[in-house]
């Protein structure tokens, strides 16, 4: 669209209208209808025009005004400056003391409003966590295998801990220890332990693919169980029930009560490798195995297989049941993988997971506080306390010289035994004293305490185990 001249108007605003208004500006001198050099169209020049004098002569001006001198221009800022109260002495933005105050009558009626939600920032905190070892004890000849489980604390306050071929227990109260058994063959080893719920009864994995069930009181052997073809790896109870994991790949489940060839119940072959890792939730209604295949597996109450994953990338062998949540678990990965990884056990969706950077050889479970202690391998060979389900890492606790392969927690809920690979025992209170009954519910949320307890009391009354006074 061509400019239009003064005289002639536009039959529509160009703002109104879907076409594009150019305007075109011109330069025209007297008697030539063309320019003989197309300038900027916005800031013409002239060949008269001196801008620096100009800007002088402007400036000059605007200070005289209409003072007309000096004298006139300096009086007549001085009545300004007393006409708006300003003191001519003092710089204009310069710092200051503080605001002056406002007048009486001035001030804001809605101020209380304003500062009612202007609460003073916490910062967040975590509680004192002990880092040293209260105490540490020789374990001569430890042995260094990740897939074996040679450590557990009963309810009657001993530690048992399988030192090659023997097992021995030691009193947490008194500081007594006593050898329980030995394996006769030379070469055969103890492989895994495991104490009963009441704490009577200790299961021993050996070697040469032996179940062993030894009564602690009376320091006698049992009960004997054979079905495994290689080492048992690892063990767990529910009520009446032994579960027992091995290298030959499968889960054999005995019922103590029954005759000897009766007490196999179930076994199951849902692993490819050795059955590493193997625990009963609190309740007693599932049954969670890891090995090293990869493989995760829970199986119900009547031994039946719900779900399995391979969602980490080496050895389940860290496994750990929520005492306030009964479907929540907890897994850990070996070298490979060095994840902890969160399961809701009835739907198997994974909750959460994180990184530790170091292999995961144990779990334990805070009783008292949504927290959860990890032990590991190469490189740091440290535990890590973590705040669930945030996952910060509360604390870390260093000391082993070797990977930290077993764990246990004392009966209070408040001690954790490690086991080595340089060959000792330490001991850690990393969970702290045990809350009082109103506290406890509101750290473990909704009711988390009464929960707790409930499923300790089934674990250890399923199957009338916990009243039981002999084995067959």
């Amino acid at each position: 669209m061509s400019s239009t001249t003064p005289g002639n108007t536009s039959s529509g605003s160009p703002l109104g209208t879907s076409k594009s208004v150019k305007l075109n500006f011109g330069t025209k001198t007297p008697g030539n209808g063309k320019s003989k050099e197309k300038m900027d169209r916005f800031i013409p020049t002239r060949s008269a025009m001196d801008f620096d004098s100009a800007n002088f002569s402007l400036s000059k001006e605007n200070k005289l005004g209409e003072q007309g001198s000096p004298s006139k221009e300096e009086s007549y800022q001085k009545a300004l400056a007393a006409s708006l109260s300003v003191n001519d002495s003092s710089r204009i933005l310069a710092f200051k003391q503080k605001a002056p105050a406002a007048p009486e009558g001035y001030e804001n009626s809605l101020k209380s409003l304003y500062n009612q939600n202007l609460a003073p920032t916490v910062k967040k905190t975590f509680r004192h966590v002990p880092t040293t070892q209260e105490r540490i004890l020789d374990a001569p000849e430890l042995m260094d295998d990740y897939y074996l489980n040679l450590l557990d604390w009963s309810g009657q306050n001993l530690i048992a801990v399988a030192l090659g071929r023997s097992v021995y227990l030691w009193n947490a109260a008194s500081g007594g220890v006593e050898e329980l058994c030995t394996v006769p063959n030379e070469g055969d080893y103890i492989s895994a332990l495991k104490w009963g719920s009441d704490g009577n009864f200790l299961a021993v994995g050996t070697s040469d693919a032996k179940v062993q069930i030894w009564d602690a009181n009376r320091r006698k052997q049992v009960r004997e169980l054979c079905g495994h073809t290689n080492r048992v790896s690892a063990l767990s109870w529910n009520g009446a029930v032994l579960s027992s994991g091995s290298r030959d790949s499968t889960i054999a489940n005995w019922d103590v009560r029954k005759r000897r060839d009766e007490a196999c119940v179930a076994r199951l072959t849902v692993h490819e490798q050795e059955v590493c890792g193997l625990e009963w939730s609190l309740c007693g209604q599932q049954l969670a195995s890891g090995g090293n295949d990869n493989v995760l597996a829970i199986h119900d109450a009547s031994f039946r297989l719900c779900h399995k994953v391979q969602a980490h990338s080496a050895a389940v062998k860290a496994l750990a049941w929520c005492p306030y949540q009964s479907n929540l678990l907890a897994t850990g990965g070996g070298t490979a993988d060095r994840h902890i990884r969160f399961w809701n056990t009835h739907t198997c969706a994974m909750l959460s997971a994180i990184d530790t950077g170091s292999q995961v050889c144990a779990l334990q479970w805070n009783p008292h506080a949504r927290e959860l202690l990890s032990s590991h391998g190469y490189s740091k060979n440290q535990l890590c306390l973590w705040k669930y389900p945030s996952l910060e890492k509360v604390a870390e606790l260093t000391g082993h010289t070797g990977r930290v392969l077993h764990m246990a927690t004392s009966p209070d809920g408040c001690s954790v035994v490690t086991a080595g690979a340089d060959e000792t025992l330490r001991f850690w209170r990393p969970f702290g004293e045990p809350p009082s009954a109103k506290d406890g519910d509101s750290k473990l949320g909704g009711g988390g305490g009464a929960m707790m307890g409930a499923a300790v009391g089934a674990a250890g009354g399923a199957g009338g185990f916990g009243g039981l006074r002999s084995i067959r």
